[in-house]
């Protein structure tokens, strides 16, 4: 299960990737917001981020209009690794590398269809491990 949630600025894009996802047969469990109200982005990443690092959730995509503040909160979250990513390159060398758990896009950054590729990206490529998982561990001990 994937948790996926926005504030405002995110919405619509969200909304998006929640269809695009269901009809792959990839369930999300949403996490707000529910409209284009003007709203606080920290809740809903934080709730999405909470899903991923509990387990409830395998992995999560947050959204905002630019994805900065959305990956700033998730990252908050001990045990999250969300990176903020425009392109499907760096989308596939987190996974690859960073082992990141949670992507974050900014709404007015990249419309639907970048969109897409980049999570299918995300969600499709293994972390690599060897000499990378030295490097997770040393951002994972810093959580201590």
């Amino acid at each position: 299960m994937i948790a996926i949630a926005s504030d405002h600025g995110g919405y619509h894009l969200k909304e998006h990737i929640k269809a695009y996802l269901a009809a792959k047969g990839i369930t999300c469990q949403d996490f707000g917001t529910d409209s284009t109200e003007s709203c606080d982005y920290p809740v809903f990443g934080r709730a999405a981020a909470e899903a991923v690092a509990s387990g409830q959730c395998e992995k999560g995509i947050v959204i905002c209009t630019t994805g900065i503040g959305i990956s700033i909160t998730a990252n908050k979250v001990k045990g999250i690794r969300c990176a903020l990513c425009a392109d499907s390159l760096s989308a596939e060398m987190t996974r690859r590398h960073n082992d990141a758990n949670m992507l974050a896009m900014g709404a007015g950054i990249v419309g639907p269809n970048l969109a897409e590729r980049i999570v299918d990206v995300f969600l499709s490529t293994e972390f690599e491990g060897g000499r990378h998982q030295r490097r997770v561990n040393l951002i994972t001990d810093m959580e201590q």
